[in-house]
């Protein structure tokens, strides 16, 4: 498989965003579709409808607008970088820019929780994110869930609702 430049999406947040879901780098088939988590398989948006009652049938942008709603934001730690294929492991070590996670997180104000949708998330995350944080910048809950992604297929919809739960719970 050729290694592309993959480029991620902007982030789909409001000032009022309480939780912050991280993905790693959009796969292929939500770069193609230009929406976070097209793919098929992928269990996030049934996940979401169990957990903050969006409707994973609607339209994206309508699914979108709900997530924000109630306070979830979503995008990912790597704004760009060179991969082969979908998978986090095929990302090219040392292409990865990350987004500018640093200067958006301070400035929402009513952020409870960063979920990492992934452990490649997750390390992305404390690699490049949590060093550059500004030092003033309030605590905050730093979670590694497990991936949504249909690769992690040990964990059906139930399991992984179970995991997220703080999600939910953050919310409330």
């Amino acid at each position: 498989m050729e290694e592309t430049t993959c480029i991620g999406f902007p982030a789909q947040l409001t000032p009022g965003c309480r939780v912050l879901v991280l993905g790693s780098m959009p796969g292929l088939a939500s770069l193609q579709a230009a929406q976070y988590y097209a793919h098929p398989r992928n269990r996030f948006w049934p996940l979401m409808q169990a957990l903050c009652a969006v409707d994973a049938t609607l339209p994206y942008a309508a699914r979108m607008r709900a997530l924000n709603a109630a306070g979830v934001g979503v995008w990912d730690v790597i704004g760009q970088c060179r991969r082969r294929g979908s998978l986090d492991a095929a990302i090219v070590r040392g292409s990865e820019v990350p987004n500018a996670l640093d200067a958006v997180i301070p400035t929402l104000a009513q952020l409870r929780a960063v979920a990492c949708n992934g452990s490649a998330a997750y390390q992305a995350f404390l690699r490049f994110i949590v060093p550059a944080l500004p030092a003033r910048t309030p605590a905050l809950a730093i979670w590694s869930l497990p991936s949504t992604s249909p690769a992690n297929a040990a964990w059906p919809l139930p399991r992984l609702q179970a995991a997220w739960q703080p999600l939910a719970d953050a919310l409330a």
